[in-house]
């Protein structure tokens, strides 16, 4: 765990790099209390660990399916379901779940330390109220990811790839959706701590997998967020996600940045959603 000192930082898209509908305007004062939280996302083992001493079934478990990246499938054909309509690239799988990652003929060998995927909402708050623990909210989230950098696009700065040309966060490189060319090492997800942290010390808040927030999602928050401690609508019928993840690419999808927003309804769960967690006050 990370102790961050709270305080005043300026809050959405300081470059305008989002899409208008996602909600990343106006850029706006918040301040936080001080809060803990996690280094790096909730790992496969970490989950097992909770999974073990409470007998949970994720909701992939209880409905059956879950939906994997067409490159990942590792399941039988019976096994297949339609793909997502606005999103072909994703198919539902029956048996992929936290410990199916890909489907049925996956398992967690040599994953032990990457980012557990497959968990709803739902699931991420069940496995809180085991550890003592909540999800961030989202501005506790985007200031975590910023690392002090106040206006910058990525946890380290503003330029993608690092000094050297290298990769600095687990997103695709090729050609979406067909060919991934590997250069950052990872088809799907990568162990948690992987590349560098930034300066507060937090691993992958961009890429590698969406992370949950306490939050509702809706696109006009932030005219109407307040300044002290925001928590998100009252109601809504998505919750947030934040940081893009290993499929983000700039052909249809650049959210693998600190501001950038996203929402899922609660119950669902993908291959490359997960967590990370703070401590409760």
């Amino acid at each position: 765990m990370v102790l961050l000192a709270g305080g005043e930082f300026l809050m959405g898209d300081a470059r305008g790099d989002g899409n208008p509908g996602d909600g990343e305007l106006p850029v706006h004062p918040v301040r936080l209390e001080p809060f803990t939280i996690d280094a790096t996302a909730v790992t496969n083992a970490d989950f097992a660990a909770f999974v073990d001493a409470t007998g949970y079934v994720t909701e992939a478990g209880r409905y059956g399916y879950s939906a994997v990246f067409q490159l990942a499938l590792r399941a039988r054909p019976d096994e297949l379901l339609a793909p997502v309509t606005a999103a072909p690239w994703w198919i539902g799988v029956r048996g992929a779940d936290w410990r199916h990652p890909s489907g049925s003929y996956s398992g967690m060998d040599g994953l032990d330390d990457h980012p557990v995927v497959h968990v709803s909402l739902n699931d991420a708050v069940a496995y809180c109220d085991w550890a003592g623990r909540r999800l961030p909210t989202e501005a506790e989230w985007e200031c975590a990811s910023r690392g002090g950098l106040d206006g910058a696009r990525y946890p380290w700065g503003d330029e993608l790839l690092g000094a050297d040309g290298g990769w600095r966060a687990n997103i695709w490189q090729g050609v979406f959706p067909t060919r991934d060319d590997l250069d950052a090492g990872y088809l799907t997800t990568a162990p948690v701590r992987t590349y560098q942290p930034n300066a507060f010390g937090l691993w992958q808040t961009v890429g590698n997998v969406w992370e949950w927030c306490a939050d509702w999602y809706a696109a006009d928050y932030y005219s109407r967020s307040p300044y002290d401690s925001p928590q998100g609508p009252a109601h809504g019928t998505a919750r947030v996600l934040r940081g893009g993840s290993y499929l983000c690419h700039d052909s249809y999808c650049n959210r693998y940045r600190n501001s950038a927003r996203s929402g899922n309804t609660p119950d669902s769960s993908t291959g490359n959603i997960g967590f990370r967690t703070v401590a409760r006050g």
